[in-house]
């Protein structure tokens, strides 16, 4: 057995949406480490310039918003536009809405639904021909949803749509690893919990608040996501399809509760 490049991405070639900041640049940021050509996309030119200049000629900036079916197919198109085939997929860009259950507006609940829950899937099937370009029986493609903790268990916020749309992308992740599968690519997700970004204000700016409440007693570091997200996308992911890698200190599957016994 040779696993000296079990967890190598040379010459392969990912899209990471959402990838100018937060969970996206860190897994763009792994991605190129481990060898891939990884376009980084979000809806602010601006931005995605910035983060490409940073990570280097092997991060190509595309910026794109994806809210919308047809922002999808564009994104798509400005793609293959540029490669004939992708290896990886990463469905990152996101959105949270927080408003009391009273009062929360029913934009609230459809800007991130259509962000967090429609546009994985209508980005997957605007990619599937790149996608299936580049799969094979021994080198099959990869689509990782990033999901969330939130989406495992209830949080206390008042993130009804958010919390809900995270849900149905890890049962999304499953569905659509049964069926991509036949076409050799594979399909998973990565629920993180706290990381330093602006969808998680708490771990950013007080993290070591945050980090109180996880059994680890951190909050997650940059490697933490980058290398989650370099097993399922690399060799060593070949054979984990349809499952949610939960990145969180522990939180959902660690964390003791309150006993009856006490």
């Amino acid at each position: 057995m040779d696993t000296t490049t079990l967890f190598s991405l040379a010459g392969r070639t990912a899209l990471v949406t959402g990838g100018s900041r937060g969970i996206g640049r860190m897994i763009a940021a792994g991605f190129i480490a481990q060898g891939a050509r990884v376009y980084v996309s979000s809806r602010k030119r601006e931005a995605c310039m910035e983060v490409a200049d940073e990570l280097g000629p092997q991060c190509i900036a595309l910026a794109q918003d994806v809210s919308t079916v047809a922002g999808c197919r564009a994104l798509a198109a400005a793609y293959a536009g540029r490669e004939p085939a992708l290896d990886i997929l990463v469905n990152n860009a996101g959105a949270a809405w927080g408003a009391p259950f009273e009062s929360f507006p029913e934009a609230g609940w459809d800007k991130v639904m259509d962000l967090n829950l429609k546009s994985p899937f209508f980005l997957t099937q605007a990619l599937h021909g790149a996608l299936r370009a580049a799969a094979s029986a021994q080198r099959p493609a990869k689509v990782i949803n990033i999901a969330s903790v939130d989406g495992m268990r209830p949080n206390p916020w008042d993130t009804y749509s958010y919390q809900a749309s995270k849900a149905g992308l890890i049962h999304l992740t499953r569905r659509l690893a049964a069926r991509l599968i036949t076409d050799h690519i594979v399909v998973s997700a990565i629920a993180p919990g706290a990381f330093a970004s602006d969808m998680n204000r708490a771990a950013r700016d007080h993290g070591d608040i945050a980090a109180l409440g996880i059994p680890a007693a951190r909050i997650g570091r940059d490697e933490d996501m980058a290398g989650a997200a370099i097993y399922l996308a690399s060799r060593a992911g070949d054979y984990v399809v349809g499952q949610t890698l939960t990145v969180d200190g522990g939180l959902v599957n660690a964390a003791l509760g309150a006993s009856i016994d006490a």
